[in-house]
């Protein structure tokens, strides 16, 4: 995108695109993490790309941190372990919000923060040493995050009260496996698990359940005097999330139960629903009912930053992709999203799909894995000429988004 993204903003504004959802690379701006003055070469290109969105009447929505942290922030520091990342995130902020103010107004701090729990790397650059206890430098990185989010709530505030600043998670409901109590107790640990990351950024403290295993394990050791109460004073304005299939939890044990691999949390195989050509289980109305539960428990606008089918496309000759199973798919989650707005009341600020056009997927690695409704000519081993070609997908979009998600037909 970095050589075509005047070309790819045309096209997603020949779509209707009123937002425009893409994440900061934190390498562009300060290509080390450390230094003291950003890199103004990085800077003139956000500026641009944004003001080429602003042309076309777009709101770019901009992830800070998007599962990237400098690989030098890693090797010598160790990377979110290390408090002092506050520090050079804190750096990042500072010049994203001066810089782009006017520009930019609507941030999401960490990119499926919760992520941190089954992806360390991918999602703190966390490296650990032989013997290390790496729960809890998974807390302890997920701490320094929090507070780094919350910095960010106060900073962006300040330097312009426009700002709208939220966090994001992969959100998707647990169901029990049966209704075996053991079973429903282990849908509702599973689930709690994965809020208590959005708990802290959205209400402003940590769930008392996780403060008594802290303190059992007696890993109290990287909370600070003073972090509880910066956290409690510096609430996210919404909470954003990814969402592309529900999960199943088993409680007892049980040798016969079948899993699937499912979004990075492998998942105990439900019965009821089709799978994606990876794994990933197909549920609209579990979309629904996580809205709900979103809602119902932080009472903050919401915005659905990620929904969408990875599939395999076939082109014809022309590169024109006939994906109807990414129609289905789309349509009948954005019908239960309007339910959720329409019968339920919640609040959402938009919706934004991952992704808009083909690119490497972060699961797996691959451009085989697509979910665009643009493809674009690029295969696994990096062959191809980057061609652009809209999918049958990309004038349904824009049928979709005209009528503000109320026609969503394939016809």
């Amino acid at each position: 995108m970095y050589h075509h993204y005047k070309e790819d903003i045309a096209l997603f504004a020949e779509m209707g695109f009123k937002t425009y959802r893409l994440s900061i690379a934190w390498t562009r701006i300060f290509p080390n993490g450390d230094e003291a003055a950003p890199n103004e070469e990085g800077i003139a290109f956000y500026e641009d790309l944004f003001k080429e969105c602003h042309k076309y009447g777009i709101e770019p929505l901009v992830t800070i941190t998007h599962f990237d942290c400098p690989i030098h922030l890693i090797k010598q520091y160790g990377g979110w372990k290390n408090r002092k990342i506050i520090d050079f995130y804190e750096n990042l902020v500072r010049v994203l919000f001066t810089r782009y103010k006017g520009l930019v107004k609507y941030w999401i701090t960490f990119n499926e923060i919760n992520v941190i729990l089954h992806a360390p790397f991918m999602g703190a650059g966390l490296v650990f040493n032989e013997g290390e206890d790496k729960e809890l430098a998974m807390y302890t990185a997920a701490h320094h995050e929090l507070l780094a989010s919350a910095l960010a709530v106060k900073i962006g505030h300040e330097i312009d009260p426009e700002n709208k600043i939220g966090c994001m998670m992969a959100a998707g409901t647990y169901y029990p496996y049966s209704c075996h109590p053991s079973d429903v107790w282990a849908a509702y640990e599973d689930g709690r698990k994965e809020y208590y990351l959005v708990d802290v950024q959205a209400r402003g403290s940590y769930p008392p359940f996780f403060l008594k295993q802290l303190k059992s394990k007696g890993y109290e050791s990287f909370i600070v005097e003073g972090d509880f109460d910066f956290l409690k004073e510096n609430t996210v304005d919404f909470v954003s999330f990814s969402y592309y299939a529900t999960r199943v939890s088993v409680g007892q044990e049980n040798t016969e139960v079948e899993y699937t691999p499912g979004n990075i949390v492998k998942s105990a195989k439900n019965p009821y629903l089709e799978l994606s050509e990876w794994g990933w289980q197909i549920d609209p109305q579990g979309f629904r009912t996580t809205i709900n539960n979103l809602y119902d428990r932080y009472q903050k606008p919401l915005f659905v930053v990620e929904n969408g089918l990875g599939a395999i496309d076939l082109p014809d000759a022309d590169g024109y992709v006939i994906d109807d199973y990414r129609i289905d798919y789309m349509a009948k989650h954005i019908d239960a999203m309007r339910d959720a707005v329409n019968i339920d009341g919640v609040e959402i600020w938009g919706y934004t799909s991952w992704g808009c056009i083909d690119l490497v997927s972060a699961g797996t690695g691959e451009m085989k894995k697509r979910y665009g409704f643009i493809y674009v000519d690029r295969d696994n081993e990096g062959n191809g000429t980057l061609k652009r070609t809209p999918k049958k997908s990309f004038n349904w979009y824009k049928k979709v988004i005209a009528s503000n998600g109320e026609d969503t037909s394939n016809n």
